[in-house]
């Protein structure tokens, strides 16, 4: 289950995107906009600007705002920095591998099997899916 800080700041990466120009944005204006506590969105955007996603500026006019292209913005690396791996069990994981306690053999596991599946189609689509490509999904007609 995706938890609510990655949920949170793929929304404000997307306000943020959505802005013509890279004029910094307060976070009380994202807050607002967005629907999220404005505490928990200021550790999450330090987390963001900590991986280089985004910059602040301090004082008057300050605030976020990107530092690359939304189509330079793999959801793949939002994903990993504020989640976490994205296989959902340690013993697939690419970059976070462990080996499960309770299995003898990954070869034989059928968990371990299925989990590699997932964790690729996972993978698939947050490799091939951008900032960018989140904000032209909201644009559009619904499913």
């Amino acid at each position: 289950m995706l938890s609510r800080k990655t949920k949170y700041g793929l929304k404000a990466l997307t306000y943020l995107a959505k802005r013509k120009g890279n004029t910094p944005v307060q976070i009380s204006v994202i807050s607002e906009a967005e629907n999220i506590s404005q505490k928990f969105l200021e550790s999450i955007l330090l987390t963001l600007r900590k991986a280089g996603f985004l910059e602040s500026k301090k004082g008057k006019g300050g605030g976020y705002y990107l530092l690359k292209d939304a189509k330079d913005i793999p959801i793949s690396e939002v994903y990993r920095v504020l989640e976490g791996p994205i296989a959902m069990v340690p013993c697939v994981s690419l970059n976070f591998y462990e080996k499960c306690d309770d299995c003898p053999d990954e070869d034989r596991c059928s968990v371990h099997r299925l989990m590699i599946q997932v964790r690729d189609n996972n993978l698939t689509i947050f490799e091939n899916t951008s900032l960018q490509d989140l904000i032209r999904q909201t644009t559009q007609d619904p499913l």
